[in-house]
């Protein structure tokens, strides 16, 4: 990775225990952080300045050559969020006495509507899936989990049997920041899990996979680059053609549920959202789709 040459200088490899220990970030936002970081250190390397000696205007340049080799607005976004947090470190850490990072504006950004499928386009996709063949249970439950419970991808894979709870329908999950949650599970999520139980105690399970929900055919956890591809797959036997990822199923788990009439609180909650904010990108949506019906069945749009 091309942040790992500046591990030895022990600032970086103290702000990297600082994201991992004190804000408790997965492995890929640790990652994302580090490799934004490596970008202003490059950048000042070349220019030979000190990255304890860094100016504002120094990181305006530093934004201006991002711009200039193509990054987008969103991506800006994010490296400037990484510098902002590393000089926050740096400050905590008595290394400087101004934050340079301060005045520094984020580039204006649209919020970009995810995709979205329909309740009949997600049928259709777990239609196809063949439950006579040895992974049908499986690929099933994994779908109907996504859909019914709106999990994000890190959290299905590192599902635990235990935090299952049948009787009551409800299942506990680690979200981000190592933050515990229950989400209610529905009948047809349920049922799909129990069955695939029943194939999956055919398996030479792995030690230390024991507790896991979702393993391979070797017996092992499963791979976020798995679940990706097995929603491909049925999605291209669908004949689906958006793109679409395991978040499109949390994204439309959230719009079905705005659509159906449920309060933004608590979808916010079974999201595991931090701020509302987050979960408001919903009800854009759900202005976007009743837009588009005024337009297709008001007599003045006629």
């Amino acid at each position: 990775m091309q942040y790992e040459a500046y591990l030895k200088d022990p600032m970086v490899k103290g702000y990297q225990s600082y994201l991992k220990l004190e804000r408790s970030l997965s492995l890929n936002t640790l990652d994302a952080y580090l490799e934004d970081l490596a970008k202003l250190l490059d950048y000042l390397q070349d220019a030979h300045i000190n990255y304890l000696d860094v100016q504002l205007e120094h990181l305006q340049d530093f934004l201006i050559d991002l711009c200039d080799i193509g990054i987008g607005s969103r991506s800006q976004a994010r490296v400037i969020s990484g510098i902002k947090s590393f000089y926050k470190y740096l400050l905590l850490s008595n290394q400087i006495t101004d934050d340079p990072t301060e005045l520094l504006e984020t580039p204006k950004i649209g919020r970009k509507l995810p995709e979205v499928l329909t309740v009949q386009e997600i049928d259709s996709i777990i239609s196809t899936i063949d439950l006579s063949q040895p992974q049908g249970h499986r690929n099933k439950a994994i779908l109907e989990t996504l859909y019914s419970c709106g999990l994000r991808v890190s959290e299905l894979v590192n599902l635990q049997i235990s935090n299952v709870y049948f009787n009551e329908f409800f299942l506990s999950v680690v979200g981000k920041g190592s933050k515990q949650r229950l989400v209610p599970m529905s009948e047809s999520a349920c049922k799909a899990m129990q069955l695939w139980l029943v194939d999956r105690n055919t398996l030479g399970v792995k030690k230390g996979n024991e507790d896991y929900m979702f393993l391979n055919r070797r017996g092992t956890k499963l791979s976020r680059i798995m679940i990706f591809n097995i929603i491909k797959q049925h999605a291209e036997m669908a004949g689906i053609e958006k793109s679409i990822s395991p978040h499109t199923f949390r994204h439309s788990f959230a719009t079905h549920l705005l659509e159906g009439g449920a309060n933004l609180r608590a979808i916010q909650e079974m999201l595991g959202h931090e701020s509302i904010l987050t979960t408001e990108i919903y009800t854009h949506i759900d202005m976007n789709r009743l837009r588009s019906e005024i337009l297709r069945f008001h007599p003045r749009n006629k």
